[in-house]
């Protein structure tokens, strides 16, 4: 059995901006500080929803260096560290590991893709340079490939591949997982909607974006479900499901930047190409901000 990075909820958490799109670091702080006050169990840093795909090589490792120094050891720091280039996704791990990192979430190729053993040559070379445990992250729709259960099954067989983030949406693909890697492989679930029926299978947690407005209640659907109180873990991942709507009726981030930005939190403006909601749909966040009691 493998070392389990977390157990719970972690925030894949938004980047802060200023007006002039530059990241407004007192603000991140302040997010890292709420988000371990409530009781967020990691975070991740530099991922898709932290807009990854539009920093500088600069601001992506003193992001995460920020991260590290900020929250000073009182929950794992998982830090982005992907990319479609192997020998890139080697050099930006490499860096996270040099910022402090605790783990690096390795997302797969997109645009390119590749085969599945490519899949497996582009993950074994990335664990093979750093000793930091790796979570893989399977979101076929934004990257047009899927690691398949069979392709699980031999990645997980390398000591630093430790856990994968599962967007795929496909319950019975990740069922399969389970059964094929057993405790050689953490899986968490990358969709809000899908926290308990994850759980159910054997899943140790989410890594969320629903927990950068209501962390409490991401953290909560894992611990009641750890604790053995199922019903009332699923009630509440019911009870959330027209946040969760809401939060993704628009590519992530842009609604959750909205979002907080509605309740003050001050997520700043999204780097482009990503546009904001449109006034119609800012008026349906809205309403789900406030029947959630966030407004």
């Amino acid at each position: 059995m493998k070392k389990t990075i977390f157990t719970g909820s972690c925030v894949a958490i938004v980047t802060p901006m200023q007006e002039d799109g530059s990241i407004h670091y007192d603000r991140l702080g302040a997010m890292l500080e709420e988000q371990i006050a409530a009781h967020t169990d990691a975070v991740c840093i530099c991922g898709t929803t932290g807009e990854s795909a539009t920093m500088s090589d600069e601001e992506h490792i003193e992001a995460i260096r920020y991260t590290v120094k900020k929250v000073a050891g009182r929950i794992p720091v998982i830090a982005g560290a992907g990319s479609n280039h192997t020998d890139y996704a080697v050099f930006l791990s490499k860096e996270a590991k040099a910022a402090g990192a605790d783990a690096l979430l390795q997302v797969t190729p997109y645009y390119n893709k590749t085969s599945q053993q490519g899949l497996i040559d582009h993950f074994y070379a990335i664990a093979d340079a750093t000793d930091l445990p790796l979570i893989l992250y399977n979101v076929p729709s934004r990257t047009g490939v899927a690691i398949k259960p069979e392709t699980y099954a031999q990645l997980a067989k390398h000591p630093n591949i430790v856990a994968a983030k599962e967007a795929c949406g496909d319950i019975s693909a990740i069922a399969e997982t389970f059964r094929l890697c057993g405790d050689q492989l953490d899986i968490y679930s990358g969709n809000d909607d899908q926290i308990v029926p994850i759980l159910a299978l054997g899943g140790k947690g989410v890594i969320s974006v629903l927990a950068n407005v209501q962390p409490r209640t991401a953290h909560d659907i894992c611990q009641l479900f750890f604790d053995g109180k199922v019903r009332e873990a699923a009630q509440l991942q019911l009870d959330s499901l027209p946040l969760i709507h809401a939060l993704f009726m628009e590519v992530n981030p842009i609604p959750v930047k909205e979002a907080l930005n509605l309740m003050g939190k001050q997520a700043g403006p999204l780097r482009k190409p990503l546009a904001p909601l449109s006034e119609a749909q800012r008026q349906v966040l809205r309403s789900a901000l406030e029947a959630a009691h966030l407004l």
